[in-house]
């Protein structure tokens, strides 16, 4: 049994390398032989001001949640331990003093200081994806299945006000609008995508009509616009209004997983079949600028294809899922459908925007990378 005690330091793996193709610096901030990721692209991975990078790491024989600090040089230190948490929940709440991250059906709240933690509220029975913070980080949101139910459960990060939005479908990836915490954007899985609600539950609509044949996926807001960013997979990176519902194309290329920048003026992706490295793309002229390479191995049969999985694709996804304990068919680890998560990119900006995080397997494991821009 590996050791996995929270609080315990382990001496950096930090070194460094240019990329061949752009000659940026680029840290490779760990190396052991276990599942090390960033967290989840819709997040970030670093807390205010960049001082500290926090990431997830299978290395003590479960999922925990691991700190780097002060970035770049500093030791990894082990915040969790016990119950392995959802390798891909973590939220560092604005003030970054707190990460809040799911562990079974519960929500958790950690103190990045004292490692003390509290549980915010619990689903008995239920699954629950990552939680997405309102602009205060007073309201959270989340994916849920319980029982024959899905939705989305809201409420406040001290404990009240919670409840069950219920959906017809699936759901993934709720957000709260960035100016407006009474609204929420969210997934429906699979297609029609794009859907929003009020945060009590009203006004519920769907917010764009396509089939099975529209790939869309990775939408979340563009910046601090308030509109709507996405990709039509593999053929466009594109955005809508929020409130005229207008659909305008930004580049034509296979954008893969998105995060827009505060300003909503550039937007970072990485991209796949084939996999030509991380770009960051001006909104107004669609220019694609190549970042870095990852080199990752973006496993996922269905990546091949311009459409959501059909039951024949997925229905051994299902099952895996349902063993597992994982929210979504499109989220199973597994080298069918949708690929393992962590074999995937998914890049993402540091606090100040002059630095990208990702995750690449090319050393033969995952482990977590941070480019410079400038």
């Amino acid at each position: 049994m590996k050791e996995q005690k929270k609080g315990r330091r382990l001496p950096s793996e930090h070194s460094t390398f240019q990329d061949r193709l752009t000659g940026r610096l680029v840290h490779q901030m760990m190396s052991a032989d276990a599942i090390n990721h960033a967290t989840y692209f819709l997040q970030s991975s670093f807390t205010p001001g960049d001082e500290s990078m926090i990431f997830i790491s299978n290395r003590s024989g479960a999922f925990q949640l691991y700190e780097i600090s002060p970035f770049p040089f500093g030791d990894i230190r082990q915040l969790t331990d016990g119950a392995a948490i959802h390798a891909f929940s973590p939220a560092i709440r604005p003030d970054g003093a707190t990460i809040f991250f799911v562990r079974g059906p519960g929500l958790w709240e950690l103190d990045r200081h004292t490692l003390e933690e509290r549980l915010i509220v619990e689903f008995a029975g239920a699954q629950i994806g990552e939680p997405s913070l309102g602009a205060n980080g007073e309201w959270l949101v989340m994916a849920i299945k319980q029982g024959p139910t899905s939705g989305l459960a809201v409420g406040k990060a001290d404990g009240t006000g919670w409840n069950i939005i219920p959906f017809p479908r699936t759901v993934i990836h709720p957000q709260f609008h960035p100016t407006d915490a009474e609204w929420i954007e969210f997934s429906g899985d699979p297609a029609p995508r794009m859907h929003r609600v009020r945060r009590d539950g009203s006004g519920l609509e769907c917010l764009h009509l396509h089939d099975n044949e529209q790939f869309i996926v990775h939408e979340t807001f563009l910046g601090k616009t308030g509109d709507l960013a996405y990709t039509v997979w593999p053929k466009a990176l594109c955005a809508m209004n929020w409130q005229t519902r207008q659909h305008r194309t930004i580049a034509e290329f296979n954008a893969w997983h998105i995060t827009p920048n505060k300003a909503g003026s550039k937007i970072l992706c990485d991209t796949n079949h084939p996999d030509q490295g991380i770009f960051l793309v001006d909104v107004d002229t669609g220019q694609q600028e190549l970042i870095c390479l990852s080199d990752s191995s973006n496993q996922g049969s269905q990546w091949k294809q311009s459409r959501y999985a059909l039951a024949a694709d997925f229905a051994a996804a299902q099952s895996a899922a349902k063993s597992e304990g994982t929210l979504s068919w499109m989220e199973v680890a597994t080298d069918t459908v949708y690929g393992p998560q962590w074999t995937h990119p998914h890049p993402s900006f540091s606090s100040d925007e002059s630095k990208v995080v990702f995750t690449s397997d090319v050393s033969g494991f995952p482990q977590v990378y941070v480019v410079e821009l400038t």
